[in-house]
């Protein structure tokens, strides 16, 4: 008996597409109404001091000047094929301060434009609700997320946007990488409280706060428009052991615990043992309410998203050499090369967390971030138009892509892949814009000169023809 197999394939209604964020592209700081964020005083992201108030030196107050240039932009995603866009909405457009009763009319009406450019190309919206963007005055006011108040304040926002715009957006996520607030609290929870000062009662607190608030506003927009379909969004990392022995096994899957706890709440609807035990060892006791239980068991996401670009290794046994990484490094894996940035690349990482989260959670996954970050040289194409020959992010890209490819094959549920920083953008780890991903070159430079001006890159019509073959022009 014999058995017929059938090339793996991307399904049909795969949704092809990029992704950005508000603080890193639109720029615009100050338009309109807008209030501060938590990024207008981190001129050098997570590697250097906050300031006081906004400085020049901070490169995400002009970013790429998307606010202004939106259209050319969105034209150029079209030109690729995008089937989807990923974007984000700052808070700080919506309700200026955070905790006002009533939104800005300017800062909503500029994402009706914004959707009106995507609806006229057929490009659907995927729409990231906080993108490490919170209001400057709720750090300041409330400590950010370490306030219960926080949960109101995010309803009222999220319930204006579904409002608004729950007929035009079907696809949303409530917090960017929200497992990254372990690490980077301020960035990520608006948590003031130093890092070094925090306390782990405190930020525990904080990430009870953000999961009711990401399970109430589901709730929100299920009750606004019960199609609309909400996931979570997650830094994943896979952790390899660094050796065989028993020890290292168990690193690695302590350190993994720490990001499937987040999913594990979105999707199960309660706290898993292990991160009970967590708490109890470090003596923290949360405040969970009766509503605080119901909120989450009722009102699960109706699907995961994750940003991937590296993976690492744990160790408890041997001396640890750390790596760079998106917010956590781990230890260096020795097997394997790194970007220009210190960063594992790891295609079959990818494939092992796509099975990974199916097998645990059994809800369709969104691959909502990839990407290469490099140092790109803009040169003089065959016709005279400058391009940037970039044939390194092509294979990472191609590479990643089979992997894909190679998990669908296995069974897995994909809904569809957004590389991260589509067109090139401010960095979120750096404030560097020469820490490039784009298909689409911005003429601005780390010291904040340049243009403005956009060229395509050769990947550009790599990703086109990718798209348009549903993933057929890659090479394995």
């Amino acid at each position: 008996m014999t058995t017929s197999t059938t090339p793996a394939t991307f399904p049909d209604d795969f949704l092809w597409g990029g992704a950005l964020a508000a603080n890193q592209y639109e720029g615009a700081y100050d338009a309109d109404g807008k209030g501060l964020s938590v990024q207008d005083v981190m001129p050098q992201g997570i590697v250097g001091p906050r300031t006081e108030a906004p400085t020049p030196d901070n490169l995400k107050l002009v970013g790429i000047d998307f606010y202004h240039r939106y259209k050319e932009d969105i034209a150029l995603l079209a030109q690729m094929g995008f089937k989807v866009f990923r974007f984000s909405i700052a808070w700080s457009r919506i309700f200026p301060k955070g905790d006002e009763t009533e939104p800005n009319e300017a800062g909503l009406a500029f994402y009706d434009r914004v959707l009106d450019e995507l609806e006229k190309y057929g490009i659907e919206p995927l729409v990231t609700i906080s993108h490490y963007e919170t209001p400057l005055h709720l750090a300041e006011a409330y400590n950010g997320w370490a306030d219960r108040r926080m949960i109101g304040f995010f309803e009222r926002y999220a319930r204006t946007l579904f409002e608004r715009y729950g007929k035009r957006v079907k696809y949303w996520l409530t917090f960017n990488e929200i497992n990254s607030v372990l690490h980077e609290p301020f960035m990520s929870g608006g948590i003031n409280t130093p890092k070094d000062q925090l306390r782990e009662q405190d930020l525990y607190q904080a990430i009870h706060h953000e999961l009711v608030a990401s399970a109430s506003v589901t709730r929100i927009a299920h009750e606004v428009n019960p199609d609309l379909k909400v996931g979570c969004m997650i830094l994943a990392i896979p952790f390899y052991p660094l050796t065989p022995d028993p020890r290292d096994v168990w690193a690695a899957k302590q350190a993994e615990r720490d990001n499937y706890a987040f999913g594990d709440v979105h999707v199960r609807g309660t706290y898993p043992g292990y991160f009970l035990r967590k708490l109890r060892d470090k003596g923290v006791e949360l405040d969970i309410t009766a509503e605080d239980r119901r909120t989450l068991a009722e009102h699960t996401v109706d699907f995961v998203s994750f940003s991937y670009y590296m993976s690492s290794c744990e160790t408890a046994t041997q001396e640890r050499e750390s790596g760079g990484g998106n917010l956590m490094g781990g230890v260096v894996n020795p097997t394997l090369e790194v970007s220009q940035w210190g960063w594992a690349i790891d295609p079959r990482g990818l494939r092992t967390i796509l099975n990974d989260y199916w097998d645990r959670w059994g809800k369709p996954l969104f691959i909502v971030e990839n990407g290469l970050g490099a140092r790109d040289e803009l040169v003089t194409g065959p016709d005279g138009i400058p391009t940037v020959e970039d044939d390194y992010r092509i294979d990472y890209m191609n590479d990643h892509l089979v992997q894909v490819r190679e998990a669908i094959a296995d069974g897995v549920q994909v809904m569809g892949y957004t590389s991260w920083g589509c067109i090139d953008c401010v960095s979120a780890s750096t404030a560097q814009l020469s820490k490039r991903y784009g298909f689409v070159y911005v003429d601005r430079n780390d010291d904040g000169t340049g243009t403005l001006a956009r060229y395509r890159k050769r990947s550009f019509g790599w990703y086109r023809d990718v798209i348009a073959s549903n993933g057929a022009t890659l090479k394995a």
